[in-house]
């Protein structure tokens, strides 16, 4: 019987792993399943968070109430704030579609946009966080479960890095000499000029980015002269979100108390009533006690010692809720990059006409955010360039940061890199009244990636006072 025994456990334990497989499980993920999902899911993931917490950030919007992070306490995350999870999976899956472009020849046409992905990943989270795990991120397969964290010096300019991934990307959609189309491609329609001019506003924005630390002149010029970047709104690197589930913004979904919760900020209020800009009546609604009056709040109030109406306040606009049809998830549009290439000349780094750009990156705005342009906007109002002895660098980055609503974090991003628009201590600030630099690493790195985290936040105690590399103010 013992005998026995042995022979029916080694027969058992002998085809343990065919028995308990799944014969018609997949074993692997198409290429176009991915492409779509890491499109779909950042694009998703990061308008709620723009709206729900970068947004607080930029101060586009005030949090009335369960508004720690609006007063700068960012390592309490409520609503959102903690967008790291989401930029790693995503990372994940597209660095998944990336072997699988390069091991099997049938999905050759996914390299060159899954390497733009990547730098386009990539920028957000060193951006947003500083040094973080990179080279060794990822590898999890290969039981490397402690990644260490890289300099983001290393993470822009190194081989492997933003800038090499994005030329690299834009090689491997030159060389490419298949057939097949690249299905799954939510942005372009599988159209590979899409990516290529994607590729390149990118470059743009990542040279501006690092223009207090490397010589970005050159490299700029030749992108300008290749005429070759995203330049009309039938171009931007968008996705449309419906009016219905299940691909609506998803505050629409939200219960009315918790979309309630977000409110004009006093810092756009003032920018866009001094500016006369009708894209105030887009973003937000009247008061519900005046309907001819917007009003704003400043940010950061202390909830429990201040009583505050929703009615006496502007809530978010009917785009956000209603009419999400009208809205996108936005990765690079064509008045981004005209503003960029403004700030560029304005600066000298670029042979061009400022003010032509800037120009053009209003109307594009303006059009991208369905609002009419008012005759006298760009001529003889506020808005115009250098009217009244206005600092036309300041107008350029300040248009930029209006456009960016929804994209909060992009427009803080820029608010550190520039200065611009002067946003305004809080109300009841938890950081010592200063605007946080950087987003703090979350607690499942000091947990999990202890020793790495430490080494990590040795010089700088993982402050989110503490600036990026690029950061040089």
């Amino acid at each position: 019987m013992f005998l026995a025994g042995l022979l029916v456990l080694g027969s058992c334990t002998q085809d343990f792993e065919a028995l308990n497989t799944n014969p018609n499980a997949p074993v692997r993920v198409e290429a176009e399943l991915l492409l779509r999902q890491v499109i779909y899911d950042y694009g998703d993931e990061m308008a709620y968070e723009g709206f729900v917490a970068g947004n607080l950030l930029g101060q586009y919007f005030t949090a009335i109430d369960f508004n720690l992070f609006d007063r700068h306490s960012l390592t309490e995350p409520q609503f959102g704030g903690n967008p790291w999870p989401t930029l790693y999976r995503n990372l994940r899956d597209n660095e998944i579609l990336l072997a699988e472009a390069r091991n099997n020849p049938a999905a050759a046409v996914y390299e060159g946009p899954a390497l733009i992905l990547k730098a386009y990943l990539s920028a957000a989270l060193t951006d947003m966080y500083g040094d973080v795990p990179y080279r060794e991120a990822l590898r999890g397969g290969e039981g490397l479960v402690t990644a260490a964290y890289d300099s983001q010096e290393s993470i822009y300019t190194e081989p492997e890095g933003i800038l090499d991934n994005l030329e690299k990307g834009l090689a491997a959609i030159a060389a490419y000499e298949g057939t097949a189309s690249l299905r799954g491609d939510i942005l372009f329609g599988g159209d590979l000029r899409g990516w290529v001019r994607f590729a390149q506003s990118l470059r743009i924005k990542a040279l501006l980015r690092l223009s207090d630390r490397i010589e970005v002149a050159t490299p700029l010029q030749a992108i300008y002269e290749s005429g070759d970047f995203i330049q009309t709104n039938a171009d931007n690197a968008t996705f449309d979100f419906t009016d219905r589930q299940p691909n609506n913004f998803r505050m629409a979904n939200l219960r009315a108390g918790d979309f309630n919760l977000f409110i004009l900020s006093a810092t756009t209020e003032d920018l866009l009533q001094d500016l006369n800009d009708p894209r105030l009546s887009t973003f937000f609604r009247p008061t519900a006690n005046d309907p001819t009056a917007f009003r704003g709040l400043l940010n950061g109030p202390d909830a429990s010692q201040t009583s505050i109406s929703v009615a006496d306040f502007s809530l978010t606009g009917r785009i956000f809720r209603e009419a999400t049809g009208s809205l996108d998830a936005n990765f690079m549009t064509a008045w981004e990059t005209a503003f960029l290439l403004a700030e560029a000349a304005e600066r000298g780094l670029l042979p061009a006409d400022a003010q032509a750009w800037y120009e053009t990156g209003v109307e594009l705005a303006f059009a991208y955010w369905q609002t009419e342009l008012p005759a006298d906007y760009l001529s003889t109002g506020p808005a115009a360039y250098g009217a009244n002895g206005a600092d036309p660098l300041e107008q350029i980055l300040t248009q930029k940061w209006i456009a960016n609503l929804l994209n909060g974090y992009e427009g803080w991003i820029e608010y550190r890199r520039t200065g611009f628009p002067q946003l305004r201590t809080v109300a009841a600030s938890l950081n010592d009244d200063r605007i946080p630099v950087r987003l703090p690493y979350p607690a499942d790195e000091e947990a999990l990636n202890n020793a790495n985290y430490l080494r990590a936040t040795a010089t700088n105690g993982n402050s989110v006072n503490a600036p990026v590399w690029w950061d040089v103010d």
